[in-house]
C-alpha cells in the first residue's frame, strides 16, 4: 500500500467510500485478471534468484541443476502450446511463466502443500509449475518420454480451459477436459480404477463440483474424463469448447451444458450415469 495520509471527514469520507467501492467492483468484475496478477508476484518473488530462459511463448525459470535439460523442456512445452491451441482454436492472451522445480519437495512447498505430496506439474492462475523430468526420468528415457508422459499437454491444457472459460470453471470440467486433451494429443490416459472386472462406481456430479479434492482420486479423475467423453462422443468435440466459451460469458457449467446440448441438464446428467455404469 502506498504510504499517503488523508483526512477522513466530510467529503473526504465520501471520496474514501466511493474509491473503496470502485475498487470492490473492479475486483469483482475481473477477479481472474486479480488472481493473475497476484500469483504473478508471488511467483515473481519465489524465483527472483532462479535462472531463465525465453522461448517462443514461454518464460521458463529454472535452478542451475536443470541448465542440460531446458532446451528439452522449451521444445516440449511448444509443442504442447501449438498442439492444444490448435485444438481450442485460440491462442493465450501472452506469454506464460513456466518454473522448473528440481524436487518434489520444493515444487510442493511453492504452494504450501504437504512435503510428501507428489505432483509432476500444476497449473494456477496463469502459471505452470512443473518437477524436472531429471527427477523422474532417466537420462535415456527423457527424450523419449518426456512428451507423452509429462505434465506439459495436460496444464497447458488447465491454462486453456482458464483462458477460455474467464476463470469461470469447476475442477471435475477442467480435469476432465485436461485429461480428454492430452489422452488425444499424446495417447496417455491414466489407468482405469475398475480394471479387472471391479464394480463400476461413480459419485454425482454435483459432488465432484463440491468436494473434488475430498473423495477417492482414482474415481473423480477417471469419472470427469467419462462425462466430457461422453459429450464429445454424443455431441462432437466441438461442443467441448463451445461449453467453455459459455463459461467465459457467466453461465453456470449446467447453464452451459443445456444451451449448447439443446437439452435438459437434469436428462443429460441421467443419460451420462447409464452411461457410466455401461463401463469397465
Amino acid at each position: 500500500m502506498l504510504g499517503i495520509k488523508l483526512p477522513v471527514s466530510g467529503k473526504g469520507m465520501v471520496l474514501v467510500l466511493a474509491f473503496i467501492l470502485l475498487i470492490t467492483l473492479l475486483m469483482s468484475k475481473n477477479s481472474q485478471a486479480l488472481m493473475r496478477f497476484m500469483v504473478g508476484q508471488e511467483v515473481d518473488l519465489k524465483t527472483a534468484n532462479f535462472d531463465q530462459y525465453q522461448s517462443e511463448h514461454y518464460d521458463i525459470r529454472y535452478t542451475p541443476v536443470d541448465e542440460p535439460y531446458i532446451k528439452l523442456i522449451a521444445g516440449t512445452a511448444e509443442e504442447a502450446y501449438d498442439a492444444v491451441s490448435a485444438m481450442f482454436g485460440v491462442k493465450p492472451s501472452g506469454r506464460t511463466v513456466l518454473v522448473v522445480y528440481p524436487d518434489s519437495s520444493s515444487l510442493s512447498q511453492s504452494f504450501g502443500w504437504d512435503k510428501d505430496a507428489s505432483a509432476m506439474g500444476v497449473y494456477w492462475a496463469g502459471s505452470i509449475r512443473i518437477l524436472s523430468p531429471r527427477e523422474w526420468l532417466g537420462e535415456q528415457d527423457m527424450q523419449l518420454h518426456f512428451a507423452r508422459e509429462g505434465p506439459m499437454v495436460h496444464e497447458f491444457a488447465h491454462l486453456m480451459v482458464d483462458e477460455l472459460s474467464q476463470g469461470n470453471y469447476n475442477r471435475w470440467w477442467t480435469e476432465g477436459i485436461a485429461q480428454y486433451v492430452e489422452k488425444k494429443i499424446t495417447g496417455f490416459e491414466f489407468s482405469s480404477p475398475f480394471a479387472g472386472d471391479k464394480k463400476v462406481e461413480y459419485y454425482q456430479l454435483k459432488q465432484l463440483a463440491k468436494r473434488f479434492d475430498e473423495l477417492e482420486q482414482s474415481i473423480v479423475y477417471w469419472e470427469s474424463l467419462q462425462a466430457v467423453e461422453y459429450i464429445a462422443d454424443c455431441y462432437g468435440e466441438a461442443s467441448l469448447f463451445d461449453i467453455t466459451r459459455q463459461l467465459g460469458q457467466g453461465k453456470s457449467l449446467e447453464q452451459a451444458i443445456e444451451k449448447i446440448l439443446a437439452i435438459p441438464y437434469t436428462e443429460w446428467e441421467e443419460g451420462f450415469y447409464q452411461h457410466i455404469m455401461k463401463q469397465v
